[in-house]
């Protein structure tokens, strides 16, 4: 079996995945955790004015859109220029046992904080078993 290599290619898409086009923006790099009765994630996001922020939730779709600009003005001679501008998205699926409604997000450091409570309906409760001697305590 004969194998076609083409190293410039992986060598684009390794370039799209990291710098992104206009049509694919580049991933938000995240961290997500459960801190007790709330989902946290944070995105990377330095360097972006938070008024370019955009977060969209759509049924159980959380999506985070941000713009980074060029920092150096029109007339400036650009002598390295590693760090990655224009569109940034980043689409989360959530579970249905998160809160939707009560998100909360802030925006310190180049950190995009979201905190998503986990649903009531979704958090373990008591239920009381009748009959018998005396009513009992059973956890859902």
């Amino acid at each position: 079996m004969l194998m076609r290599t083409d190293h410039f290619r992986e060598f684009d898409r390794l370039t799209q995945q990291l710098m992104g086009t206009t049509a694919r923006p580049a991933a938000i790099p995240m961290d997500a955790f459960r801190d007790g009765d709330t989902c946290v994630v944070e995105l990377d996001l330095p360097g972006v004015d938070p008024e370019s922020i955009d977060l969209d939730v759509e049924r159980n779709v959380l999506t985070v859109k941000a713009d980074r600009r060029p920092t150096a003005g029109e007339n400036a001679e650009v002598l390295i220029n590693e760090r990655p501008v224009g569109s940034f998205s980043r689409q989360l699926f959530l579970g249905e046992t998160l809160d939707t409604e009560r998100i909360d997000a802030a925006y310190d450091a180049g950190v995009l904080r979201l905190r998503i409570p986990v649903a009531e309906q979704a958090k373990p409760r008591k239920i009381a078993i009748s009959g018998g001697n005396s009513p009992r305590q059973l956890r859902s």
